[in-house]
């Protein structure tokens, strides 16, 4: 039986593992963290639950092939799902825009709003209307296609790759200016800060939203990648919690050993690196097997840039069902950091429907400041004096406290700060370089990544996980975790099992 070690048990090394074990490997995952999951996680604040990855899962409609791809990991089998009205909600200047999951109500939403934007506001649904049937491939990975299987599957992709090819090639405010009325404008510039964004990082999650190809599992995050554990466990597969893989023993080309901080190590037939890429290249290998295209990437944060945020959870002594989910709403004299611009908007997520996330008739709060270059370069510097970054962290959650008590008064004296993560908590947690959540972020001049995993000059070691394809996140996770086993199984010449 060839034995795996998997480093890293994010998504991606859960997946990797259930499929390994499914397909007679024997396999181990060795993980950082005390708790598996990565990314996908969540963590208890003062009896409340802060969620910290979920905001919408792309495979959560019934029939679907990524739906059954995330029953059979165990991560959606047999779980609720929660279905909200609206993606968002955007306030300015005394008008509500609504992004709701009905196409035809967010058009005559729109229209009341703006009738003088009816061309704009029609040509904007038809194109979400594009991307709803979009489904991600996972039954093989491009490069497994024979010549047939790829011809179907452009043809299949006809109608929305037209669509991404459109707002691949505008950005978030260009866009945004195709609209007359300030509130219709500020919804959409409001998605991305001012720069050559992509504007498909607003379509592309509204065709899947609208299409009910994406929504939020019961439970949060942490307890969807703990079914994950517990489907890998039942297989046979091995966990080791608290191992941090520092080095790699290399011979010729192969790796033969792999080292971990707490001095154990481990042999193994074949390694998949299911951790961030920049720690794969440049801290295990040494920079020695460098990628030419991942290194384009790294050094051209302009083209290809790397997002983070701050995360700020708040209790709420009171409940908010009658308040979108995912609310942004205008805020004055919020800074971050002194080099910063002053945050204008404030996004709100409140998890109401999830009544075990805090005491009885209390709401716990979630607040994400995306974060890009140069903040990123200005955490990094401040996590050196400890001291002052835990200061910053409390004085930006008490700020969004003073916002929230502005836009809801009687809120007051209800609220209480229960964490603020950083980039910097990202990074420490999970290894992810410079605390990126996701991929490199869609740009007009940059150029989307679609990568096998291989490693020029290693013949049994290969990357999987986000960072391997567009979009990026939990489900490129998942699915590249399987791909990886699925290339394995071929290597071998042995069938694979799959869902």
């Amino acid at each position: 039986m060839k034995k795996i070690v998997i480093i890293g048990g994010g998504v991606a090394g859960l997946s990797a593992g259930i499929f390994a074990q499914k397909n007679g490997f024997d396999s181990i995952i060795l993980e950082k963290h005390h708790t598996l999951g990565g990314e996908c996680t969540g963590w208890d604040r003062q009896g409340y639950h802060i969620d910290g990855c979920i905001h919408w899962l792309v495979g959560t409609k019934d029939g679907t092939p990524i739906k059954k791809l995330w029953e059979t990991v165990g991560a959606l089998d047999g779980v609720d799902i929660y279905d909200p009205e609206s993606f968002m909600a955007i306030e300015h200047d005394g008008v509500t825009v609504h992004f709701y999951r009905d196409i035809d109500r967010i058009k005559s939403s729109w229209l009341e709003i703006s009738p003088e934007d009816k061309d704009a506001i029609e040509e904007l649904c038809k194109d979400i209307q594009h991307l709803q049937s979009f489904s991600l491939p996972v039954e093989k990975p491009m490069d497994m296609m024979n010549i047939i299987a790829k011809i179907k599957h452009l043809l299949s992709m006809k109608d929305v790759g037209l669509v991404m090819q459109k707002y691949d090639k505008i950005s978030v405010q260009e866009l945004s200016k195709k609209f007359k009325h300030p509130a219709l404008r500020e919804a959409i510039a409001s998605f991305m800060p001012e720069g050559d964004y992509s504007a498909s990082s607003v379509i592309f999650p509204l065709g899947t939203f609208t299409g009910g190809q994406s929504s939020i599992p019961k439970g949060g995050s942490k307890a969807l990648a703990m079914r994950m554990v517990e489907r890998y466990l039942s297989l046979g597969g091995t966990i080791k919690p608290s191992c941090e893989v520092v080095d790699l023993d290399i011979e010729k080309d192969a790796v033969r050993r792999i080292k971990c901080k707490s001095g154990k190590s481990f042999e193994a037939d074949y390694v998949i690196a299911a951790c961030d890429a920049q720690v794969l290249y440049e801290r295990l290998l040494k920079g020695q097997y460098p990628d030419p295209e991942f290194q384009k990437r790294y050094n051209n944060f302009q083209h290809y840039p790397l997002a983070s945020n701050i995360y700020i959870g708040i209790g709420y002594e009171g409940i908010m069902e009658d308040i979108p989910r995912t609310l942004k709403f205008p805020v004055e004299s919020l800074c971050i950091n002194q080099n910063q611009k002053p945050v204008e908007h404030l996004q709100m997520t409140h998890y109401d429907y999830e009544p075990d996330f805090a005491p009885k008739d209390h709401t716990v709060i979630t607040f994400a400041i995306n974060q890009f270059q140069p903040e990123l370069d200005e955490w990094e510097a401040l996590v050196k004096d400890r001291e002052a970054y835990s200061r910053e962290k409390v004085r930006i959650g008490e700020a969004v406290i003073q916002a929230m008590e502005t836009r809801f008064p009687y809120m007051k004296g209800k609220l209480k700060l229960l964490d603020v993560a950083t980039p910097q908590t990202y990074e420490r947690y999970c290894n992810a370089y410079r605390g990126a959540f996701m991929g490199f972020w869609p740009t007009i001049p940059g150029k989307p990544l679609v990568h096998n995993g291989h490693i020029k000059g290693l013949n049994n070691i290969v990357l999987s996980g986000q960072w391997l394809q567009p979009p990026g996140g939990l489900p490129v996770a998942l699915i590249t975790g399987k791909d990886t086993i699925m290339r394995l199984c071929k290597k071998l010449k042995k069938p694979f099992i799959g869902v």
